[in-house]
């Protein structure tokens, strides 16, 4: 599918690319997906790589970038290479005047066994303490390869504009989160 692409600046050098005419759906409670083992180690994998940004672990971030990434995929200017990514996403990763969470509400592998995609909400929180709106949620999508060492790495990956969200949205977003694989 084929898009409209524009970008927004989030933190310092930081943008997210996103489709002009999608907007962020707020978190629900997603269907539950049933999950093959391998997808669910893609879930797993998500999951720490979310945890790497919540924890302000640059090191643990970068070991979920593949080497030759592309971020802001959808976008005319991707960031490319893992060093590139790690140094754009530096604000985020210290989360000194942004906090970004994410996890996964889908993955799905067919046809290349080491090939996965995945998709779920994003929530910004601004952390100043008379920033307004405080809240904007998103969502991303991101392509994972498998590598020779048996790891998953995000090969590609992008996201949906944010748009302001209200505390309860929030707080929706936070109660959607599972940590659990819906396995199969």
């Amino acid at each position: 599918m084929r898009r409209i692409v524009r970008t927004v600046c989030l933190l310092g050098s930081l943008s997210v690319s996103v489709a002009a005419a999608q907007t962020a759906p707020a978190p629900s409670a997603p269907a539950s997906p049933q999950l093959s083992a391998d997808e669910c180690a893609v879930w797993a994998r998500e999951l720490g790589f979310a945890r790497s940004i919540a924890e302000h672990d640059r090191k643990a971030f970068a070991e979920h970038v593949h080497e030759q990434a592309a971020f802001g995929a959808g976008s005319v200017q991707p960031t490319r290479g893992r060093d590139r990514i790690v140094e754009e996403w530096a604000g985020l990763i210290e989360g000194k005047r942004l906090r970004l969470r994410w996890y996964p509400t889908r993955v799905t592998i067919a046809g290349a066994p080491d090939i996965a995609w995945s998709t779920g909400p994003a929530l910004y929180q601004k952390l100043d303490p008379g920033a307004q709106p405080r809240y904007l949620i998103g969502a991303y999508q991101s392509v994972w390869q498998r590598g020779a060492d048996g790891v998953w790495r995000v090969l590609f990956d992008d996201g949906i504009a944010p748009r302001p969200a209200t505390e309860a949205e929030a707080m929706a977003f936070h109660s959607g989160r599972r940590e659990t694989c819906p396995q199969r």
